[in-house]
């Protein structure tokens, strides 16, 4: 039976505690028959630890934490009771280890060795401060990293620095979406050197262990390269893919011409011509979606477009950065 863990967004109902939140979100796992595995969501401002009891009680089987969104560093003194709880519970702390964060190794390291016994699961990759993160919990049993990133340059460049035991699998709504996120997984993974069991570990074996109260697998080493080589047509494509992202994002026309670049650079069949015309395809379709989203006069309707045609692109370079 396939699992996933799953908890709220940062909804607009989430005063007081997130409470309304975190009791849609058992009342989606109790529907689920066990495929639904709830993690209650805490807002450090606002009673943790009572709702974070509160919900155990109810069946949550890990516990959120976003300092970007509440507006916390890993420094703050009120993140102990909750490691504590944790530890005591035998829960999984999921943390925002992604963009808009400050350094927080050195005070994550700290709050997470004050609660032996406590597992974590650090988002994205660590991408905030992947180096640190990786100096300080590289090699360390029950601590984890997900793979929801949307750089697949970010996700080898993980694999370089934490063992495969310590990896798993994990989307990011809205952003990474399926197949994106899967594919950006297995494609990194296996450019990486990662083996059958170490994949299907990445992808579910290391998270059901979680799930399941199981000790973690030891972990071994890193196998990662840090050299990424790849053809310069590929590499091409990828600045171009690149340059894109950014201006989508902000909502703006393709003014520079970045995706007929990259569009043309497909051109160069460089002996990978079924790759080529993946990526081609791809491309061809995201510029047509680009293109006609300037003329949607219904903001909903626009941002459905656009959301779309983001898919595209980043499904055009994570074969063109992993393609050997």
């Amino acid at each position: 039976m396939s699992r996933c863990f799953m908890f709220c967004l940062d909804e607009p109902d989430r005063h007081p505690a997130f409470r309304a939140a975190n009791d849609r979100t058992l009342a989606f796992a109790a529907r689920s028959e066990g495929r639904v595995i709830p993690f209650v969501r805490l807002d450090l401002n606002e009673k943790p630890v009572e709702e974070a009891i509160r919900c155990l009680d109810l069946g949550a089987c890990g516990i959120k934490l976003h300092p970007r969104a509440q507006k916390f560093d890993a420094t703050d003194g009120r993140l102990r009771p909750v490691f504590e709880l944790a530890a005591e519970r035998r829960v999984p702390i999921l943390i925002h280890g992604g963009r808009g964060l400050p350094p927080i190794a050195a005070g994550l390291r700290r709050v997470f060795e004050d609660a032996p016994g406590a597992q974590l699961i650090i988002a994205h990759a660590g991408i905030a401060d992947m180096a640190s993160l990786a100096d300080c919990f590289a090699g360390r049993a029950g601590v984890f990293f997900d793979t929801s990133v949307w750089s697949p340059v970010d996700l080898l460049e993980f694999y370089r620095l934490v063992p495969p035991e310590q990896a798993v699998y994990a989307s990011d709504f809205p952003y990474g979406q399926q197949p994106s996120s899967l594919l950006i997984s297995l494609r990194t993974a296996r450019l990486s050197g990662l083996d059958d069991t170490q994949v299907r570990d990445m992808l579910a074996g290391n998270a059901r262990r979680i799930a399941d109260g199981e000790e973690p697998k030891q972990p071994t080493q890193p196998i990662g390269s840090d050299i990424l080589s790849q053809p310069m047509v590929f590499a091409r494509i990828h600045q171009y893919l690149s340059m894109a992202t950014p201006l989508l994002w902000t909502r703006q026309a393709d003014t520079v011409g970045v995706l007929g670049l990259a569009l043309n650079a497909t051109d160069d069949r460089n002996g990978r011509p079924e790759e080529l015309d993946r990526i081609r395809e791809l491309i061809a379709t995201a510029q047509k979606l680009w293109a006609d989203s300037q003329q949607i006069e219904d903001e909903a309707e626009r941002w459905r477009t656009n959301r779309v045609t983001f898919r595209l692109i980043h499904l055009a370079d994570i074969l063109a950065v992993t393609t050997p």
